[in-house]
């Protein structure tokens, strides 16, 4: 569905363009804009080797294991239903340390196994369980302390100092990830009375 809204405003820009006798600019637009999108691809290459390079040193040195020991007694809390010691906590764990820690490529592998394993304590198979739903909102708001892909963009832009969205960043992910359970405890209670 996104694939035809891009496609009909893209034909549409081009009508508009064609009908206003003025495909120069366009043409102009589309040639600068493809130049500035390959610096920024090139430079967002190189910061992202390093912070991917982090990510697995975090991994490999035990960091994200420690973090997410940290995080058992509330993630314990969030998911009661789940058994401490089955496969799909401690996927949910290292998936939130890692978005936590800003890496968001090594936190995909993670939350995909998460909800492989929760789909199998799941007993209406053909939809998503509660604590699905829950994984799924604390993973799209998660908390984010090191914002490593802004950073690379803004450094691959040009940014003179790319860091300083970190304070903000951390700010904003918090009361998003407030925003989001508190929003999932709603829904459940009401879907809990609904029944």
């Amino acid at each position: 569905m996104v694939n035809v809204v891009w496609l009909l405003l893209i034909l549409g820009g081009l009508a508009v363009s064609a009908a206003h006798h003025s495909m120069l600019p366009v043409t102009e637009a589309i040639v600068t804009s493809s130049e500035k999108a390959v610096e920024i691809a090139i430079g967002f290459i190189g910061i992202m080797s390093l912070w991917l390079g982090m990510a697995k040193i975090a991994q490999e040195s035990g960091l994200m294991r420690g973090l997410a020991r940290m995080m058992t007694p509330l993630v314990g809390r969030l998911f009661p239903g789940i058994p401490k010691d089955h496969p799909a906590m401690g996927n949910m764990l290292m998936n939130m340390s890692a978005n936590i820690l800003g890496m968001g490529g090594a936190a995909t592998p993670f939350g995909l196994k998460a909800m492989e394993e929760l789909q199998k304590l799941n007993r209406a198979k053909e939809r998503a369980s509660q604590d699905m739903i829950t994984f799924l909102a604390i993973n799209t708001a998660s908390i984010n302390l090191i914002p490593a892909t802004v950073i690379a963009l803004r450094v691959a832009a040009g940014s003179r100092n790319p860091t300083e969205i970190v304070g903000p960043t951390i700010i904003a992910t918090m009361f998003s990830s407030v925003a989001a359970i508190t929003a999932d405890r709603i829904f459940r209670r009401w879907h809990r009375n609904s029944e």
